[in-house]
């Protein structure tokens, strides 16, 4: 595996469908494009990880792909959604902009959260409504994304799969992006399935890891499997 993926996150559509709840095909077909009759339909974004021809995302794919499937289950239009992102990428000068923490959504219209400074130099936020192209007001839309954390640029860095109560992350730089104990960086399934076979003491025990981490990774394993299952 090039040294370029390092610290990237690398994950196959079945990997991130089983991890957003989303089918793979969908998100294939997003990434790739689809055609629908005599309609040919450009990928959404390039994907961050190039190998061979098959498609893989990386974890700025991964949240880009969140977000998308957020929008669409609020109601917005797959095609209302394909012009934002086009306009939001030129806006931001990002290719993964819906990634970010400078989106809303009232269901119906897409917003993006932009900073502004005044002439007296300060600084308020506005709302630009990407369809309309003009500033809305509305403080009663929440954040998509209430379990990410963001750096300074408005990028997602890591990722709390399970809600932080879990304390089970996604952080691209560990683990090639798979789900880990944040205390100690193994693998949940790791410790699940050490869990199944050695009970969670003998786990605990094998990993130098706490009991209550085995616990919640095996807690964090199970909902994956039955979520997938659903």
């Amino acid at each position: 595996m090039s040294d370029e993926l390092i610290g990237m996150g690398v994950y196959t559509p079945s990997e991130a469908g089983r991890l957003l709840h989303i089918p793979a095909a969908r998100i294939t077909r997003w990434l790739r494009g689809h055609r629908i009759g005599e309609q040919a339909y450009e990928p959404l974004w390039r994907p961050e990880v190039t190998l061979d021809d098959r498609v893989f995302l990386g974890f700025r794919d991964l949240m880009e792909v969140r977000v998308v499937d957020a929008f669409i289950r609020a109601g917005v239009p797959a095609l209302r959604l394909r012009m934002a992102i086009q306009l939001a990428r030129d806006i931001l000068g990002s290719d993964h902009p819906l990634s970010t923490n400078h989106f809303r959504t009232d269901g119906r219209e897409i917003f993006l959260r932009v900073i502004e400074t005044d002439p007296d130099g300060r600084e308020r936020e506005r709302l630009l409504n990407l369809f309309r192209r003009q500033y809305e007001f509305n403080d009663i839309i929440n954040p998509i994304l209430k379990t990410v954390d963001f750096d300074d640029h408005g990028a997602p860095f890591l990722w709390w799969p399970g809600g932080r109560r879990l304390n089970v992350v996604v952080d691209p730089a560990r683990s090639f992006g798979q789900p880990i104990d944040a205390a100690s960086s193994v693998p949940t399934a790791v410790l699940a399935a050490a869990a199944k076979t050695e009970g969670v003491q003998g786990a605990a025990t094998a990993f130098e890891v706490s009991e209550a981490s085995v616990r919640r990774a095996v807690e964090f394993e199970t909902s994956m499997e039955q979520k997938l299952a659903a």
